[in-house]
């Protein structure tokens, strides 16, 4: 039978050793990191391969562009509908069904023979693999109490620093073994595995055939306070906390593409590394980054123990994460190519800390019904702001060839968005949400 929830005000779960509250949540938790992990090995396999198809299907830079702006564009739109879509239809079934759509759209590959063929099948794997952290982050909100949010948020999102390792290891070995068809074969079967472990797993806490009655208390420790009906856009979009969250992600969301997608060049114009050498460094600052989601989602709890409030711990870890962005902006100066990868790996290592913590904050001032698609609006904005860095990056590379101009926006963003967050949500109050 189903457990029912309980009357929390009359428990204190906390109380409680953890081995006898129970580790379900963990194991959901679990799930969340292998998602994430598989969404970023997708993502990067055309990227493993693109010297691969210009041999075999004649692609061109500009129509490598074409291929990836086509899933930049869908992963904007779709970011904000599955958000909406999974407020909707509950974290069970829509993450089935955007898991769906990614598997078959990541597997689609293998079918295109072209430009345009590959275009279509990247804009649909952009609209399956945005719902991934709205549906996550949403899955934490269910699961966890307020202030095991971050942590839980950092471990899977640290999923996405694995599978930015896994893809290069594993895309390679598919395919001189069985050819490029076969390796967006292999990582799409991946995600279909996932949708049939997590249709047998999961299902809500209330509803959990193992979960013990002193776990569910503990997870919903703070259900009062986090219930509420939905919302449609245009009543979020005028309260000034989802304001907050959207801007603080569109000022530091685009920091991780920027790492993504210029780090290998920039090794390779300041410190002159082949594709040979460009490995090891790569790993360094994808593991530390790694270490940082962990860390950073951690760093709450060592505040709670100062006796600062759960909102106060969360604006101090993510100011702490801020200030350790700050020397990146020395990266242009430095002479060694390890300097480098330390001042790399300490600012990947704190966006991930930040990002933990900043995608916990829907969860700290919205209602558990409205959490996908703040998560959404925040996810678009980020993605637009990616999108205007990235061409910024383009211009300036090409007139100046010097990323002194970036890395100094990198050491600014953090700090700017948190007076925005705090600016416009003050202690990241609850909402008060309109009529």
């Amino acid at each position: 039978m189903p457990n029912s929830i309980p009357l929390v005000e009359h428990c204190d779960a906390s109380a409680e050793p953890a081995a006898r509250i129970g580790r379900v949540r963990w194991t959901i938790c679990a799930m969340l990191f292998v998602a994430t992990s598989i969404n970023y090995m997708d993502r990067q396999v055309i990227s493993i391969l693109k010297p691969t198809l210009e041999h075999s299907i004649g692609m061109t830079e500009i129509g490598y562009g074409y291929i990836v702006d086509a899933f930049q564009i869908a992963y904007a739109i779709g970011l904000i509908a599955a958000g909406r879509f999974v407020d909707k239809v509950g974290t069970r079934i829509g993450y089935m069904v955007i898991m769906a759509v990614w598997s078959l759209s990541a597997m689609g590959h293998a079918l295109a023979n072209s430009v345009l063929e590959f275009g279509v099948a990247r804009f649909s794997l952009g609209v399956g693999e945005s719902g991934n952290f709205p549906a996550a982050i949403k899955t934490v909100a269910e699961w966890f109490p307020q202030r095991e949010r971050a942590l839980a948020t950092g471990i899977f999102n640290s999923g996405a620093n694995l599978g930015a390792i896994l893809a290069p290891i594993l895309v390679p070995w598919v395919t001189i073994r069985f050819g490029w068809h076969a390796a967006f074969l292999a990582t799409g079967i991946l995600s279909a595995i996932w949708i049939l472990w997590w249709f047998s797993k999961y299902r809500k806490p209330a509803d959990h055939p193992t979960l013990t009655g002193a776990e569910l208390r503990h997870i919903y420790q703070e259900s009062a306070a986090q219930l509420g009906r939905a919302m449609p856009w245009r009543r979020l979009l005028v309260v000034r906390q989802t304001w907050g969250f959207a801007l603080a992600k569109f000022l530091t969301d685009p920091i991780w593409w920027f790492y993504l997608f210029w780090m290998p060049s920039y090794f390779s114009a300041k410190f002159h590394l082949d594709l040979s050498h460009l490995g090891l460094p790569l790993v360094i600052v994808y593991n530390a980054s790694a270490v940082g989601s962990i860390g950073g989602g951690w760093l709450p709890q060592i505040f709670r123990r100062l006796h600062l409030s759960q909102n106060s711990a969360r604006l101090a870890a993510m100011l702490l994460c801020a200030l350790a962005v700050v020397p990146i902006f020395m990266a242009t100066r430095v002479v060694s190519e390890w300097t480098a990868v330390a001042l790399l790996s300490l600012a990947a290592a704190a966006h991930q800390g930040w990002s933990a913590n900043l995608l916990t904050t829907p969860s700290d001032m919205f209602p558990r019904t409205t959490i996908g698609s703040v998560t959404g609006i925040g996810g678009m904005a980020g993605s637009a702001g990616g999108a205007l860095l990235a061409a910024y990056a383009g211009h300036i590379l090409q007139l100046t060839h010097s990323y002194a101009s970036l890395f100094a926006i990198a050491a600014s963003a953090y700090l700017l968005a948190l007076l925005v967050l705090v600016a416009l949500a003050p202690g990241l109050r609850k909402v008060e949400l309109p009529l």
